[in-house]
């Protein structure tokens, strides 16, 4: 449903406080998305009920039906919200549309969420023996070595493989009780696709974080879909690293809870020793390190404040 022409083809026909409202959404639909129902009942000078009664008006439930349906909208970039950067825009309101088209999207997919299968997918990864990650291409090998520093942390045995023959190795390798999490937001790779098929001739369950409807969703026994803006510049856009990066971020939360206790404390114990020992911690024996290290180049440069004088 795209709510804003609905809005505007009903807008003459509406009494008159909820044409005040629908005026006021129309002014900015960016800044309504934000508002609650007493900030547009203010601006648009109603009572909060006519906020809920414009919404039933336009055949939704209430204020948070239309904000889902406005936020999709405004996720999909229809002209009317002027989703692209213009040429005139200054800096702030390229920030302002970059940042609100974000927020869009995150709040888009947040409604797309499919609860059985992300249940299924924390399910698998917390009782496979083994996990390996496939990515391809710059930012999909990325998240897929990123999904694989996550795993590990909280005690799974994980790999990340971006090269296509180690994946295909990786796959030939993996049993019934292993998983693998490819990562591809276009889903279209040749070579990824055939080591995902390899690592299902194996048994592997295969989790899949990428568009709908691609060969690797179809191939997927658990196919996480992520659909945002497509960017008319790089190949995988912005909206689309987040959603990932949230997806990566939803599985292993969910995983470290599976895991329990030993999850937990085993993140901590990595917590307490990058602090106390990390090479970009304060520790003291970091700061005398450092110290000394300074001290012999000085003293080898002639120029130690501290050498004795020569005779």
């Amino acid at each position: 449903m795209n709510v804003v022409e609905l809005l505007k083809a009903q807008l003459d026909l509406l009494p008159a406080a909820q044409r005040q409202v629908g005026v006021a959404i129309l002014a900015d639909p960016q800044w309504a998305l934000r508002a609650n129902v007493d900030a547009l009942a203010q601006r648009a000078n109603v009572s909060p009920p006519t906020i809920v009664r414009l919404c039933r008006a336009l055949g939704l439930e209430g204020l948070r039906e239309f904000k889902l349906q406005l936020a999709q909208q405004l996720a999909v970039g229809t002209p009317f919200l002027h989703r692209t950067v213009q040429a005139s825009d200054d800096a702030l309101t390229v920030a302002q549309k970059i940042l609100r088209g974000m927020v869009a999207s995150m709040v888009d997919l947040e409604q797309k969420l499919d609860a059985a299968v992300l249940e299924k997918a924390i399910a698998t990864l917390a009782r496979a023996k083994r996990l390996d990650c496939y990515g391809v291409g710059a930012t999909s090998s990325f998240m897929a070595t990123d999904a694989q520093a996550r795993f590990f942390r909280i005690g799974l045995t994980t790999n990340a493989y971006s090269d296509a023959h180690m994946q295909l190795v990786s796959a030939a390798t993996l049993t019934s009780d292993d998983a693998v999490l490819a990562i591809s937001h276009v889903g279209r790779m040749p070579s990824l696709l055939e080591a995902v098929e390899v690592a299902r001739e194996q048994g592997a369950t295969i989790i899949a974080l990428t568009q709908p409807d691609t060969p690797l969703a179809e191939l997927a026994h658990i196919p996480i879909t992520v659909t945002v803006p497509e960017d008319a510049v790089v190949r995988v856009s912005t909206e689309a690293y987040l959603a990932h990066m949230s997806f990566l971020e939803i599985l292993m939360v969910g995983v470290g809870l599976r895991r329990g206790d030993a999850a937990i404390a085993r993140m901590r114990r990595f917590h307490d020793v990058l602090i106390e020992r990390g090479i970009d911690s304060n520790h003291p024996a970091m700061r005398l390190g450092w110290s000394q290290a300074e001290r012999n180049a000085l003293n080898k440069a002639g120029d130690d404040p501290d050498a004795p004088e020569p005779a």
